[in-house]
């Protein structure tokens, strides 16, 4: 073989490595679906709100100390607290990345807010680092800045949401408050998968547990055609989707028979706008 054809095979070979280089750059091996841009194709680029916000109680939130299990960026946290003017509402998810984004989206929503007010005016939020405890430090800095005379629901943001990463499946701490609402989007899945039959009555009792009496459980199951489709992630998915018994169709008479809930509503039918996909049922357990 010349010289030149040697070139040009090995610059062919170069090319097609760095093409197999960014291919796996770009796919994202997330066991527990803790998916960096989930929102970005849960909802689409051109909604601004998430479409379950519409079949949302203001009741259920109104008030009311809230979690959300499995928070990913907690954009849907945040949602919720502007919209339904909660009391408190801790996101909190496995991954410490998504925590980070979490924290960010509410300086970016802070940022917004404070350029729509004074136009002009950049927040101190800004140049915060990407560390936990600085995001916290320098929401606590812009609170102390807030006008007296500011509308209500803005200036409470800042002290109802908050972030945390936790394992909740499998903390084993008292839990240091209970929940008037506790919300569970799109997490079951990842949760059976990981944990199986075991982890997901884990999961339910002690969302039991930790709600009041009278208490709303607010739970988004994906189906299991998902699985199917998620189970290969890892071994131990792998492992477990072999042998779960508890398929997501029967999780309405799991969490009223042998969990203890009272009552359920389905309020799926009147939820639209979301992808190809993700038209999962939405059902709203009462303790």
């Amino acid at each position: 073989m010349c010289s030149k054809q040697k070139e040009k095979k090995g610059g062919e070979e170069r090319e097609q490595q760095h093409v197999q280089n960014k291919s796996k750059k770009r796919k994202e091996i997330c066991p527990y679906g803790n998916y960096k841009h989930y929102y970005g194709y849960r909802i689409g680029q051109e909604l601004e709100e998430d479409p379950r916000l519409k079949v949302f109680k203001k009741e259920w939130f109104q008030g009311k100390d809230c979690l959300d299990i499995g928070c990913n960026s907690g954009i849907m946290t945040i949602q919720i607290a502007k919209k339904f003017c909660c009391q408190s509402i801790l996101g909190v998810d496995i991954d410490a990345n998504r925590i980070q984004d979490a924290y960010w989206h509410i300086r970016k929503f802070l940022k917004m807010e404070d350029a729509r007010k004074v136009p002009g005016k950049s927040s101190k939020l800004e140049d915060a680092n990407g560390s936990e405890s600085s995001i916290k430090g320098s929401l606590k800095e812009e609170r102390k800045e807030i006008p007296r005379n500011c509308c209500a629901e803005e200036k409470n943001l800042l002290d109802i949401v908050s972030f945390q990463k936790e394992d909740f499946v499998n903390t084993r701490d008292p839990p240091k408050k209970h929940y008037d609402t506790i919300i569970c989007l799109s997490v079951t899945k990842w949760i059976h998968l990981n944990w199986g039959d075991d982890g997901l009555i884990a999961l339910f009792t002690k969302v039991w547990r930790l709600l009041n009496p009278g208490g709303i459980f607010v739970l988004e199951p994906q189906p299991w055609k998902s699985y199917e489709n998620n189970y290969k992630v890892s071994e131990t998915t792998r492992t477990n989707y072999k042998n779960l018994k508890f398929h997501p169709e029967y999780f309405q008479d799991l969490l009223l028979d042998k969990i203890g809930f009272k009552t359920v509503e389905n309020v799926t039918s009147s939820v639209s706008g979301s992808k190809t996909g993700f038209n999962r049922p939405i059902l709203v357990f009462r303790k």
